[in-house]
């Protein structure tokens, strides 16, 4: 159940603490472990983060499905698999639980209609999760286990299957994320000193790495321009999205919902923010305009839908959910939808957990 076994006292604290907390998480049987382990961490555990007020007036409130609400599962026969018609484009990287044991996860990568489904990472025995693609569409990040309570940033070459350490520092390292011109890299890392996340910001190889000054927060995400950073964190109480620049400057709240976990996207048109929220089994997506404006469910109910992701041309959202097998411990797969809320589409089908989808060229 612990892909992390953390050695220093104040880490092992925070992660006995997730053990206490599993029961608010997506997977209602300790047996398998829940698909979202670092949200449940970084969600349900005091970071200790202090993000100053920012003026002006904060994005309104919006409800969402009452935690009691018990949904209807939805029949596999009811949502199709995508066909030519709908135009997609691109490929889909995901965390893979092929083996059913998260400490054995694995990254895979699709094409954008579910076809082409191709593992990349090769060690059984190791976590891989977190992926996302570079924007030339050639390689894959990654986070993975390296050693007790330690986890690094990999990149892997698509043509050749070839890996490269991008990190080398003791730590949790993870949601890595390359800059839309390629220069540059984006993660987040777990100090256990201070039992916070910074967000990491270094140069493509992985040199040079400094956490944007002033912030702490987890799940970091480019804006299209490469010139702001959208952050997940608990300034106030419940976690809220957050963006700011680079130097750390013009720090923003973006939300103002009430169960966020973390996990978001911004479209590559600059348009709109993607994100999720909710308790434990009845989470949806919800989708807002950048500066967090118009902020409105996405998803149906009843899915248990999270960890957004949107399509290169930013008229899809890729996303994890439970729509044909709600409340199984390996029921979740990926699924897409326009961001008008239609046409809901099934990419994957399988006896185990395939989440975490990040939508690339």
């Amino acid at each position: 159940m612990n892909p992390l076994k953390p050695t220093m006292n104040k880490f092992g604290l925070v992660f006995t603490l997730l053990s206490l907390l599993l029961t608010g998480c997506n997977l209602p049987a300790a047996s398998t472990p829940t698909p979202d382990l670092f949200a449940t961490l970084q969600a349900s555990t005091p970071l200790g983060i202090s993000i100053p007020e920012q003026p002006g007036t904060p994005p309104p409130t919006v409800d969402i499905t009452d935690a009691t609400y018990t949904p209807t599962p939805i029949s596999m026969d009811e949502i199709p698999a995508p066909s030519s018609a709908d135009g997609l484009t691109g490929h889909i990287v995901f965390t893979c639980q092929i083996f059913k044991v998260q400490a054995s996860n694995q990254v895979c990568i699709m094409n954008a209609d579910g076809t082409g489904f191709r593992r990349l990472t090769t060690d059984d025995s190791r976590q891989h999760f977190y992926s996302s693609l570079a924007p030339d569409g050639k390689s894959v990040v990654y986070s993975a286990f390296l050693g007790t309570g330690n986890y690094e940033i990999y990149e892997l070459k698509l043509d050749d299957g070839s890996v490269n350490r991008l990190t080398n520092v003791y730590g949790v390292e993870t949601a890595p994320e390359i800059s839309p011109d390629g220069s540059s890299i984006t993660y987040a890392k777990y100090n256990d000193a201070t039992e916070n996340f910074k967000i990491m910001i270094a140069n493509r190889d992985g040199n040079s790495a400094a956490g944007i000054t002033g912030v702490s927060g987890w799940d970091p995400t480019w804006s299209p321009d490469g010139k702001q950073i959208l952050f997940a964190s608990d300034s106030r109480g419940l976690v809220q999205l957050y963006k700011v620049d680079l130097d750390g400057r013009n720090l923003k709240a973006v939300t103002n919902l009430p169960a966020i976990r973390g996990r978001s996207d911004w479209s590559a048109d600059g348009n709109y923010i993607v994100t999720y929220s909710g308790p434990a089994w009845n989470r949806e997506l919800f989708i807002m305009n950048a500066d967090g404006t118009n902020s409105h469910q996405l998803t149906p109910s009843g899915g248990n839908s999270q960890g957004p992701s949107f399509s290169p041309d930013s008229k899809w959202v890729a996303f994890t959910a439970y729509f044909d097998n709600y409340g199984e411990d390996h029921g979740c797969e990926i699924y897409i939808i326009r961001i008008d809320g239609t046409d809901l589409r099934r990419l994957t089908n399988n006896d185990y957990c395939d989440y975490q989808p990040r939508w690339g060229p």
